[in-house]
């Protein structure tokens, strides 16, 4: 038997396609005899096996595996001796020889005779699962904080609407029902921001592309806040330079630019700064926001695009600690980065690029 025909060595792969080293699991696959011919990079990650040293040996001994009772696992299921109606084992938690805990799914491929070809062994690490559930509950546990506040608001006032209504004068329902609305508003902005999060997070954040002016739109998202009640002063414009043209998605744009007009005005201080400006490292624009505050502490500035990440005033400031964390997801979905620092006045200063596009790049 060749090289090219041993059940112990991986196939080579064409070029171009996708190889088993890019899967996120682990990824370990034994023939007919038992014996390794796939063990991918994220498999030696998880279990630090080297692929020489598991490639062609027998799966058992490569992948020993125990379940919480300390019986061999591959012992219980035997996949070559069980079932030959067995298709599958479902993801289960079992535990490697030094303890390290991992999630494991099994698949078989079968001949005609219901004999094993081909045995699939997905891992994955039990830590990540743990943390992301740690994110899920944290995110479920921020949402119902985040709409308590404004519902029994809502519901307070529409409460004693109904039932007092003619104890109030005009003015006091008008009162009453602005409150209402505000917290309406309060809520739908949650809800955006949560889709927008599952939608980064998924990969299913739509880009809709055209020629963006971007210093008229940075105007209009100030000409907004100011007519939401900030002084005029609080904000100034410089352009510098020349930009070239950009195929942006205007209205992500106006979130970028809004989320970080309001983290400057709720965590920072004095005059909120923003430079337009080339960028000629990549032939796009490049964005700054300044404000005069505090600024970000050095050892939390890698923690400042993470989800509910509320900056040195904590909840004391108020938000959900989301919206950098979109800003960022935006930002780089247009193929642009952003970076946090210390302004040149101090306080905090973010800065992002866009890049140049063309016509035959809009989406």
């Amino acid at each position: 038997m060749g090289e090219e025909d041993s059940p112990h060595v991986p196939q080579r792969m064409p070029a171009g396609a996708a190889s088993p080293d890019d899967l996120p699991d682990g990824l370990l696959v034994a023939d007919e005899t038992g014996r390794v011919v796939v063990f991918n990079a994220a498999a030696q990650r998880i279990t630090g096996v080297p692929a020489g040293d598991a490639l062609g040996g027998d799966f058992r001994e490569v992948l020993p595996l125990h379940d919480a009772e300390g019986r061999d696992w591959w012992r219980c299921v035997a996949p070559y001796e069980g079932l030959s109606t067995r298709t599958r084992h479902p993801e289960r938690a079992l535990f490697l020889p030094g303890g390290a805990e991992v999630l494991v799914t099994a698949a078989y491929r079968r001949d005609e005779r219901g004999r094993v070809v081909r045995f699939s062994v997905a891992l994955r690490d039990a830590l990540q699962r743990a943390r992301q559930e740690r994110d899920r509950a944290d995110l479920v546990s921020t949402v119902a904080h985040e709409l308590r506040s404004p519902l029994t608001s809502v519901k307070g006032f529409t409460a004693t609407l109904l039932a007092k209504w003619h104890r109030f004068n005009d003015d006091q329902k008008r009162v009453m029902l602005e409150t209402v609305n505000a917290d309406a508003d309060r809520v739908t902005r949650l809800i955006t921001e949560l889709l927008d999060v599952s939608r980064i997070e998924s990969g299913r954040l739509e880009m809709h592309r055209q020629v963006v002016d971007l210093p008229a739109e940075i105007r209009k998202v100030i000409a907004g806040r100011v007519a939401a009640g900030d002084p005029a002063d609080r904000f100034r414009f410089e352009l510098s330079g020349e930009l070239p043209e950009l195929w942006l998605d205007p209205d992500k744009v106006d979130q970028i630019f809004g989320n970080l007009l309001e983290n400057a005005v709720r965590h920072g201080a004095g005059t909120v700064t923003i430079v337009v400006e080339p960028d000629a490292h990549k032939e796009g624009a490049a964005v700054s926001v300044r404000d005069e505050g505090e600024g970000i502490p050095p050892e939390a500035a890698s923690r400042v695009f993470r989800r509910f990440w509320r900056g040195p005033g904590g909840n004391r400031r108020g938000g959900t600690g989301l919206g950098l964390y979109i800003v960022k997801g935006l930002v780089e979905a247009h193929g642009g980065t952003i970076t946090v620092q210390r302004a040149p006045g101090g306080g905090a200063e973010f800065r992002f690029t866009m890049p140049a596009g063309a016509p035959d790049h809009a989406v």
